[in-house]
């Protein structure tokens, strides 16, 4: 169980991360509300258990994250959210997957195409870029001098996962779609703790833009990514920071 790992510089992820703590909190609050409508006990709710584990991976507190929870019970019948994926373009035929919870679909589906429009880029139909990812679970776990990857592996295996990506710094570790709660929970019970842990979209190659155009697409992406509709961006394209890895 080896490969590639995109997976690097993992204080640089931090840091990244850090400097975006407020909105990523909103999103992640959105979605555990939305996850815990009609049975906010993650005991029996796998998705809902699912999102606490990515918000945790996230640092973000238990108080939020109960908060949020809470919310659901409160905003029954107030906000009807949808889930919605959009598919298309960016410039230089960059493949972009972005995946949406929004009360107002005109609203979002205006914002999206605007966004991507300004910036060279496209929505498309249904399906016209998706067959270029792998819809897959990833887990993460930080490599630290108290865990080694015969052991990682060991429990991944056991856990029923698919396979385990080993770097300097993490180990990913995949799963199919409907294997991910139970791979989840078994690690947790193993008592790892995860630097992400999601179902995503995985692109099946990376393409590399030139510098005008890497510069355009990530400004789109920054302004997806800024707007409150939008949950998660995929894309195909290969950035700075990942670069060194190839």
């Amino acid at each position: 169980m080896s490969g590639h790992s995109k997976w690097h510089n993992i204080q640089a992820k931090k840091g990244k991360a850090d400097a975006a703590r407020g909105k990523i909190f909103t999103k992640l609050g959105r979605e555990l509300a939305v996850a815990a409508k009609g049975n906010p006990n993650p005991a029996t709710n796998s998705k809902l258990a699912d999102v606490i584990a990515k918000a945790k991976a996230a640092n973000m507190p238990n108080d939020n994250i109960e908060r949020s929870i809470k919310r659901a019970a409160g905003d029954v019948g107030e906000r009807d959210y949808k889930e919605l994926t959009y598919e298309g373009y960016g410039v230089g035929g960059a493949a972009v997957i972005i995946t949406t919870l929004t009360d107002n679909i005109n609203r979002t589906a205006g914002d999206v195409r605007a966004i991507m429009s300004k910036h060279g880029g496209s929505l498309g139909m249904t399906g016209c870029v998706s067959y270029m990812f792998d819809h897959r679970g990833l887990i993460v776990v930080e490599r630290t001098p108290d865990l080694d990857e015969d052991t990682v592996t060991m429990y991944a295996i056991d856990a029923g996962a698919d396979d385990v990506v080993a770097s300097e710094d993490a180990f990913e570790i995949y799963t199919e779609p409907a294997a991910f709660s139970a791979v989840r929970s078994y690690l947790e019970e193993k008592g790892l703790s995860f630097l992400q842990a999601e179902i995503t979209q995985i692109p099946q190659n990376r393409i590399t833009l030139p510098e005008d155009k890497l510069e355009t697409f990530m400004k789109m992406l920054e302004k997806l990514e800024e707007n409150d509709d939008v949950q998660q961006v995929y894309h195909n394209v290969e950035l700075p920071e990942e670069e060194e890895e190839e």
